[in-house]
């Protein structure tokens, strides 16, 4: 890790540039549901998996700490070279994500109707989104485990290994949604099947990555010993997961807000914000690479009190997130409209699509600064003060959708990008006062 003050550009495309394929993998997975629900030319079911889609989404999404804290917690490790430490933390996670999948599936008969409510999902809207979700939901509990697994590899820079997991599940759950739903005609119950089975093997192919490396075997015998689950082993993971819970939680929300405005609107803009949804974060996941670098690096650069470490990261992290950004915002704006058609055989669903399609243009450049702090904040462990600037980014959210309200979908979407360029804006002022309270003067390197 000496180079990093030579080449720490290098250093976060190194992470950066395979996480980013990863996360393209992982983006298709929705979109390949978008995709093949198209082509059967129906808004009601199309709109019946996004809906669908979105409350898991939201369930699951709200619970995506357990991937950033062991990300955080295992590179802190890494940094200070404390191997069972990382083989606590590993075992630790695995029984949280346990018990939290085990209280997830025996809250299934509240969750889903509540969940289809908060969303406004009637009649065959409703009933579409239910069958998604009546399959979809028994994957939860693999989800979380998967959650820990990549955070084990992403924080001991493993990222191309779980680059390869995620396309070899991709190419799974694409040939699956093929055969399910356009050759043995399941439709929206295919869709749902396809993203089970692939979520399955995909933890299978983690585990058997994972528990190849020593560190993770010491977990199994970690597992046994009473003091891996002592109140002051827990409270490190309990403390950032508590924040990170709730900072997901109300980006959760904030996406469901979205959603329901869509649904608000009808099946058409429902099904017509579902694939700009879809291509928004297939380029959130893009700028979530430079999140992984940054957090993963400066989360080391804590761990070893290297201030002059920190800062190149946090500098290279940000000017290569930036870059990724505008290309990205080029892209949304040359192309947007030609590739929002390729995802319905619905005229009024193209139109619409289409109609909004320079929001893609504008998100990027919006969202790319919080990607990057949320790297930054969650590696150096500042997860109370990430929270505070979210609850300030959700309040100004929440008043810029009623007062932007009568611009229909366009007010909806223009709400959307101002909260996330107010959540990087508050991050940055912060950002000073936590840098001076985490390193100590006398520690810190020239």
């Amino acid at each position: 890790m000496s180079d990093l003050r030579t080449s720490p550009m290098r250093l976060v495309w190194a992470i950066a540039l395979p996480a980013m394929l990863t996360n393209i993998a992982t983006a298709l997975f929705g979109l390949a549901d978008m995709w093949t629900i198209g082509r059967l030319g129906d808004a009601s079911a199309q709109g019946s998996v996004e809906l669908g889609a979105k409350l898991m989404f939201g369930l699951l999404n709200a619970f995506n700490f357990l991937r950033s804290g062991t990300i955080a917690l295992i590179a802190q490790a890494s940094g200070r070279g404390d191997a069972q430490l990382q083989a606590g933390t590993l075992a630790r996670a695995l029984g949280v994500s346990l018990a939290i999948g085990l209280l997830l599936l025996a809250a299934m008969p509240l969750i889903v109707p509540i969940g289809l409510d908060l969303l406004e999902a009637k009649g065959a809207l409703r009933q579409g989104a239910a069958d998604y979700v009546a399959i979809r939901y028994w994957s939860g509990p693999i989800w979380l485990a998967n959650c820990v697994l990549v955070g084990w590899m992403i924080g001991r820079r493993r990222v191309r290994a779980v680059l390869m997991v995620e396309v070899s599940a991709n190419i799974a759950h694409i040939a699956l949604d093929l055969a399910l739903v356009l050759g043995f005609g399941l439709g929206i119950s295919g869709v749902a099947a396809a993203t089970f089975l692939s979520e399955t093997l995909k933890c299978a192919l983690l585990a058997a990555l994972v528990f190849r490396q020593p560190e993770a075997r010491q977990a199994i015998t970690a597992a046994r010993h009473r003091l891996t689950w002592s109140g002051a082993a827990l409270r490190p993971l309990f403390a950032i997961n508590r924040d990170l819970f709730l900072r997901t939680a109300l980006l959760t929300v904030a996406l469901l807000l979205l959603a329901r405005g869509g649904a608000q609107q009808g099946p058409v803009i429902l099904a017509a914000n579902g694939i700009l949804f879809q291509l928004f974060m297939l380029g959130t996941l893009i700028l979530d690479g430079f999140e992984s670098a940054a957090q993963v690096l400066c989360a080391e650069s804590v761990g070893a009190q290297d201030r002059a470490r920190f800062r190149a990261v946090l500098r290279a992290a940000m000017i290569a997130g930036g870059a990724a950004a505008v290309a990205l915002s080029l892209i949304g704006l040359t192309a947007g409209a030609p590739l929002t058609g390729l995802f319905s055989t619905d005229p009024a669903v193209i139109d619409a699509a289409a109609r909004d399609s320079l929001w893609l243009a504008v998100l990027p450049l919006a969202g790319f600064a919080s990607f990057v702090f949320d790297g930054v904040f969650v590696g150096a462990g500042w997860t109370r003060a990430m929270l505070g600037t979210m609850i300030a980014a959700m309040i100004l959210y929440v008043a810029l959708l009623a007062l932007a309200h009568p611009l229909g979908n366009a007010g909806l979407w223009l709400a959307f990008s101002v909260f996330y360029l107010a959540r990087g804006l508050f991050q940055f002022l912060v950002l000073p006062r936590l840098t001076n309270r985490s390193f100590n003067p006398a520690a810190t390197r020239p």
